[in-house]
């Protein structure tokens, strides 16, 4: 029980996410690639179906589309509501676009699989649609913990005036791939905690513009 706690702490910072309240409203855990039916896709690209470890989820959120997108895109913020993000900087200029880079680091925790160690993560945005979906991919590395690559994928859909974000993420790596239903838990917990503290930030900010 322990691990799998320490999973999702690592799950969290490893994605850069902190936990509120407000879950998203559905996720489902994908350990072996499943179908590509309902895989999340930006501009005809998915994530690595290949992978061992992959997981999707999605929310519905009470803003405005631009409102959530401009949360999501400024990563120089994230450091702001995602506490265990402890640095985020562009590495280029300029609105977010295919080809634009950006690197963050985070501290993870002591796990099963690796010491407690701070995360650098270089992330490269391989497609990109305006206020539709978001592609990036990169490696993880710090001392003692490496993802060789991972490949996170993110849809936007404007719904009845609310907001629909799918996401998906794989990961590859020896280290891992040691356990993989650890690391998908990792993974999962992570991806949820994201969804929720976008949801709480863009609908706080909604409500503060209507005052």
């Amino acid at each position: 029980m322990k691990n799998r706690m320490v999973a999702v702490a690592m799950a969290v910072v490893v994605s850069g996410l902190v936990g509120t309240t407000g879950a998203p409203a559905r996720a489902e855990a994908r350990r072996d690639g499943g179908s590509d039916r309902a895989t999340v896709r930006c501009a005809g690209k998915t994530v690595d179906t290949a992978a061992k470890i992959r997981y999707r989820t999605e929310t519905t959120i009470e803003a405005p589309l631009r409102t959530v997108w401009k949360i999501q895109t400024d990563v120089e913020r994230w450091p702001s509501w995602q506490k265990p993000v402890l640095s985020s900087k562009r590495l280029d200029r300029g609105p977010l676009r295919s080809g634009s880079s950006f690197r963050w680091t985070t501290a993870v925790p002591e796990t099963a699989l690796n010491p407690a160690t701070t995360l650098v993560v270089t992330s490269t945005v391989r497609q990109l649609q305006h206020q539709e979906c978001l592609r990036w991919e990169g490696p993880a590395i710090g001392a003692g913990l490496r993802i060789d690559q991972g490949v996170h994928v993110w849809t936007f859909a404007e719904i009845n005036g609310r907001v629909l974000v799918r996401t998906e993420e794989t990961w590859r790596g020896e280290q891992v791939e040691r356990d993989v239903g650890f690391s998908t838990e990792a993974l999962g917990g992570g991806l949820e905690t994201w969804l929720t503290e976008l949801k709480t930030l863009a609908e706080r900010e909604c409500d503060r513009d209507r005052r």
